[in-house]
């Protein structure tokens, strides 16, 4: 199966796309992943990429979809793969229909008022990396792990999850439309909890776990 999750920042996209890998025995392919690997190996491909992040440019959509390309022709894709974080825009997904053929797309709904207090309330130790929810911690500020104090990261803070979210509704939400129209997408809620939402998935896929 080839397969493209989506999903609004906190909505638990790559946590999903993991595990759903797993359980279908393909690789999860994460454009972060490509990136850092590229760039750790120094590839062609990397160091053009490189070029452009060191001048705080985003990497062109022509060069990320080589870099996806790239990635999708090794042997341990020939069974399929799990995409995440790849489209992020209809061009590149108009991109990507010229050289794959995609069996299903998963959009992950939760609402964005659900995210906010989901992202908002996270909180991470600064040692260990513990994370937790400020509904969990009873007023808590340590880390129960370490003993280590918890903060919220900047891009937990209200006001960053709701530009997030504006640019994932603005640029990414459009694929959701694309995909609908091609009758590949499956709609799940991601407010069900993990559990509920990977077996939603599972089934969604005509998967058996």
């Amino acid at each position: 199966m080839k397969i493209i999750m989506l999903g609004a920042p906190g909505a638990g996209k790559g946590t999903q796309a993991k595990m759903i890998a797993e359980k279908c025995s393909i690789p999860h392919i994460s454009t972060g992943d490509i990136f850092r690997a590229n760039l750790k190996e120094g590839t062609p491909l990397g160091k053009k990429a490189k070029e452009y992040m060191d001048q705080g440019l985003l990497v062109p959509d022509a060069l990320t979809c080589d870099l996806v390309v790239d990635r999708i022709s090794k042997d341990d894709c020939e069974g399929g793969y799990i995409l995440d974080g790849f489209p992020r825009t209809v061009p590149q997904a108009e991109a990507l229909d010229t050289f794959a053929v995609i069996d299903y797309v998963i959009d992950i709904d939760v609402a964005d008022q659900v995210l906010v207090d989901r992202l908002s309330g996270r909180r991470v130790c600064v040692k260990c990396g513990a994370t937790y929810h400020t509904s969990m911690l009873n007023g808590a500020t340590k880390c129960s792990v370490c003993g280590d104090e918890l903060i919220q990261r900047n891009d937990d803070k209200a006001e960053t999850v709701l530009a997030r979210l504006s640019v994932y509704h603005d640029q990414t939400a459009p694929l959701i439309g694309y995909y609908e129209a091609k009758g590949l997408l499956k709609k799940i809620d991601g407010a069900q909890g993990l559990e509920n939402t990977t077996q939603a998935i599972l089934n969604a896929l005509g998967a058996n776990a």
